[in-house]
């Protein structure tokens, strides 16, 4: 009996002509240019474990958050401790921070990662229960030179991969106070209209009205749009940083508005929160969510250093990149595939086929002693870029004879000077 794939997950092939995002070699493409801007800007890598402890998300993403409420996947261990499969990249990276003491060693650190997430929610575009995320925390640093730093790292990202059509929406949430203040002026106004919110808003009301606005059902938005706005409730170093971060993008020239309505989706973000949405994508267009969240390391049992971040899908990206049909690189062809007819071309091919890869050269060769058109097949399958054919003739004349697969074009080529003829059609994707 066949054992299907869970819900919500998918696989990773070589190619997948069905879901070409489900390809690995697009996904090594992906991560190869998130890897060279990260480094560019200055983040280096961090990766932490696949599950924590539960409690480090209840107090780092929020207890009436949507992700701890209803979508992570918690499970009690042998000895009965209760552990979390990893939501979210921030507040474990904010974990390892702490319990291996990074700040005494600099004053500034900025990491990245590229992991696994893990939340159960209901699968649809976009939204899987194991997705992927490419993340940075940049920690040490209130300036808004560094809100600006991350949101350039990637936004120039996007642009670098060639996706078309993103709009950058900009938010201040202020400090503390400010949100106690406009706590108070939304609960107002929300009861005012509390019997047409819908019931996961009704339930929000009293725990975190904030969290309504972040609502996407179509009742809620419509109360949404005349809800007051978080902008006249900022102190003046809020609205000074804030300031500072709309001057500095302006200077950068990345155009952005200001959406009041923007507050994500965790509790420890304040001051600069943003995300950047793609139209093609429909309802769930968020490509990128961030803002600061300078208490979170104290709260973690750390010291209090401000810190700003983001996460984007890997999924989405990849999604956008082929609804928007930008240039994507083609899957991995090897410059040559060897066919040997009989046992004594089968061990002189061998021999070959590590010579060349040594040299550099992609090369493959047919093992089974297949029937030539058979083999044949198998080249056009691995999209070998020529095949050449090894028999009884070809060793006695040390000659070979290579054939174009996209062409159909043949050249001799002596098999001494194989390597030097090869350069040419080499491949790396």
């Amino acid at each position: 009996m066949q054992i299907p794939i869970p819900p919500g997950v998918f696989d990773i092939l070589p190619i997948d002509p069905k879901e070409l995002w489900r390809s690995s070699y697009l996904w090594q493409y992906l991560e190869e240019k998130i890897r060279e801007i990260a480094h560019q800007y200055g983040f280096r890598e961090i990766r932490t474990p696949v599950f924590e402890r539960t409690e480090l998300f209840l107090r780092g993403v929020g207890e009436t958050t949507d992700i701890v409420t209803k979508e992570m996947y918690t499970f009690e261990d042998k000895g009965q401790r209760s552990m979390t499969l990893r939501p979210e990249g921030t507040a474990p990276a904010m974990r390892a921070f702490i319990e291996h003491q990074l700040s005494q060693e600099a004053s500034i650190h900025k990491l990245y990662y590229l992991e696994a997430m893990f939340r159960y929610e209901r699968s649809q575009s976009g939204r899987y229960r194991q997705h992927h995320q490419f993340g940075v925390e940049a920690i040490g640093n209130g300036a808004p030179e560094q809100d600006a730093e991350v949101i350039d790292l990637i936004y120039t990202l996007y642009h670098r991969l060639g996706l078309k059509n993103l709009v950058v929406n900009l938010n201040s949430i202020g400090d503390p106070a400010t949100r106690t203040a406009y706590r108070e002026a939304l609960v107002a106004y929300f009861k005012q209209h509390y019997d047409k919110l819908s019931r996961d808003s009704q339930n929000r009301l009293q725990a975190n009205p904030l969290r309504i606005l972040d609502s996407k059902e179509a009742q809620d938005i419509a109360i949404n749009a005349h809800a007051p706005s978080i902008l006249e409730f900022l102190n003046d170093e809020c609205k000074d940083h804030f300031e500072g971060v709309k001057k500095l993008l302006d200077g950068l020239q990345i155009p952005y508005r200001i959406n009041p309505q923007l507050v994500r989706g965790l509790d420890y973000y304040n001051k600069t929160v943003f995300e950047i949405v793609a139209m093609e994508l429909g309802a769930q267009n968020s490509l990128v969510g961030g803002g600061r969240y300078d208490g979170l390391l104290k709260t973690l049992g750390g010291p209090d250093l401000p810190s700003i971040g983001f996460g984007t899908g890997l999924e989405r990206i990849l999604q956008t990149l082929i609804r928007q049909e930008v240039f994507l690189p083609q899957q991995h062809r090897p410059a040559i595939f060897l066919i040997a007819l009989g046992q004594e071309a089968m061990h002189y091919g061998f021999k070959l086929l590590k010579e060349l890869r040594q040299a550099g050269i992609s090369a493959e060769m047919d093992f089974s002693g297949k029937k030539l058109n058979k083999a044949m097949q198998y080249a056009d399958y691995i999209k070998a870029r020529t095949v050449g054919v090894i028999g009884e003739n070809e060793l006695q004349s040390g000659i070979v004879s290579l054939k174009e697969m996209e062409t159909g074009t043949k050249r001799d080529v002596a098999l001494t000077d194989l390597m030097n003829q090869l350069k040419d059609v080499n491949e790396y994707v």
